[in-house]
């Protein structure tokens, strides 16, 4: 998965199914952890490439939704499939996360709230 640093603020991860998912965001929170709460970055998940989702994948989702939170800092989720949003849907996580249609509104987004 590449991970780029977009800006000081913002970083891009552009994930993947199984079993790169779970890779992915283990290399994340890492890099997050790396980073320390003064200066950690928002973050914006890309998961066009991303069919489906497993427990262990979800609970990743709020791990690190629960880290960035903790340090004042946002997430937001992108470009998701049908089937992934009904998962989402089904667990009331469409509620939990913000999501946009893609990386430009996610960072549009990000820029806004400011």
């Amino acid at each position: 998965m590449p991970i780029t640093q977009w800006s000081d603020e913002i970083v891009i991860a552009e994930l993947s199914d199984e079993p790169s998912f779970s890779e992915d965001m283990s290399a994340l929170l890492l890099q997050l952890d790396e980073a320390g709460g003064g200066s950690m970055p928002d973050a914006i998940l890309n998961m066009k490439t991303v069919s489906y989702l497993n427990s262990s994948n979800i609970a990743q989702l709020l791990r690190l939704r629960k880290k960035l939170i903790g340090h004042g800092r946002r997430l937001r989720v992108c470009s998701i499939h049908d089937s992934v949003w009904s998962a989402l849907l089904m667990t009331g996580l469409d509620k939990v996360f913000d999501f946009t249609d893609d990386v430009t509104t996610a960072l549009a987004s990000l820029q806004i709230d400011l």
